[in-house]
């Protein structure tokens, strides 16, 4: 992606390069997005890659995106190429006051207790429109175990600056949007060992989920 180029060190263009190329997630989330008019708000937004993927995929929408890491903030508002909507701010996603129509989160709910994942899930359930969620699932599988590995090298390395790994079980993502909500779910593998599945909740009309 052109974008890449954006970003101030080799080691960064590079990683955003391959990231965009082979992670499954961004072309779905487009997918979901490409004909939708709503703002997103992006949970976790790191260093913006997936904001910016979607300008240079044709999303025209506003993007707002907070992360905990106030480096990753930094280097994401020096890639944004004077685009007025695409805003980035350093933050708690546990402590958000207002959320876009839609929200994404990427690889988030595993970095918060169980507590705080319903929580935020609930909040999500009770105001956005369309929640587009990918997260490796704790369900004991070899799949689990590999992202459990690399989560934690990651961590070790400091690249994630978080307090845990809490990886959930599929039972309590879906819960909080039962009932009000449509549902697709689907394995994220690509050509990745990790458990990761995308999960894309549409508030329902008809007050009725399906699975």
């Amino acid at each position: 992606m052109r974008f890449a180029s954006r970003y101030p060190t080799l080691f960064l263009r590079a990683y955003v390069h391959v990231k965009t190329a082979t992670d499954p997630a961004y072309e779905a989330v487009f997918e979901v997005l490409r004909d939708s008019s709503e703002s997103v708000l992006d949970l976790g937004c790191g260093i913006g890659a997936l904001a910016l993927y979607l300008r240079e995929r044709g999303c025209s929408v506003p993007i707002s995106g907070i992360d905990q890491d106030r480096r990753k903030v930094e280097i994401a508002r020096a890639a944004v190429d004077g685009d007025q909507e695409l805003c980035f701010a350093a933050g708690d996603v546990r402590a958000v006051g207002d959320f876009a129509p839609t929200v994404i989160l990427l690889d988030v709910l595993h970095y918060l207790t169980d507590a705080e994942q319903a929580a935020l899930l609930s909040q999500l359930a009770a105001r956005a429109t369309t929640v587009i969620i990918r997260d490796g699932l704790r369900d004991g599988t070899w799949r689990y175990r590999a992202t459990f590995a690399q989560e934690s090298l990651a961590r070790a390395a400091g690249w994630l600056r978080v307090e845990r790994l809490n990886f959930p079980p599929r039972e309590s993502i879906e819960a909080p949007f039962r009932g009000t909500f449509d549902l697709d779910v689907r394995p994220m593998f690509g050509r990745m060992p990790f458990n990761n599945y995308l999960f894309v909740f549409r508030r329902s009309s008809s007050g009725t989920t399906k699975a």
